[in-house]
């Protein structure tokens, strides 16, 4: 290692016992080899993922009305034996306004690999 790159300054950081284990565990489940590396690569390489609860409440009622309709629908089939072209059409239009919220979160999680 050359003399520009030696690692002789020491970071001092406070934490709680609770934030130790936290990031004991998150060392372990990382399979590096030294807690120092670990944090320095979470230092360089971590994210930080600022989340929009909104969004993901959003993506969560749209999931629940569409897993409310089908039940509707199955039990309607279940007694009557039919299925009708509008229980399909709102299944469906309940899927398309799912997908751009899930494709959009898909696409800001892939960003995050690089």
């Amino acid at each position: 290692m050359k003399d520009e790159n030696k690692r002789t300054l020491y970071l001092k950081v406070r934490v709680s016992p609770e934030e130790m284990d936290a990031i004991k565990r998150k060392f372990q489940n990382s399979e590096m080899d030294t807690l120092s590396g670990f944090v320095r690569a979470m230092i360089f390489e971590g994210y930080i993922v600022q989340m929009d609860g909104n969004e993901l409440q959003q993506i969560h009622k749209l999931a629940s009305n569409i897993a409310s309709s089908i039940n509707q629908i199955a039990v309607r089939v279940n007694s009557t034996g039919n299925i009708y072209a509008d229980d399909i059409a709102e299944i469906k239009d309940g899927v398309n306004k799912l997908w751009q919220p899930l494709n959009f979160l898909q696409t800001k999680i892939l960003q995050l690999k690089h």
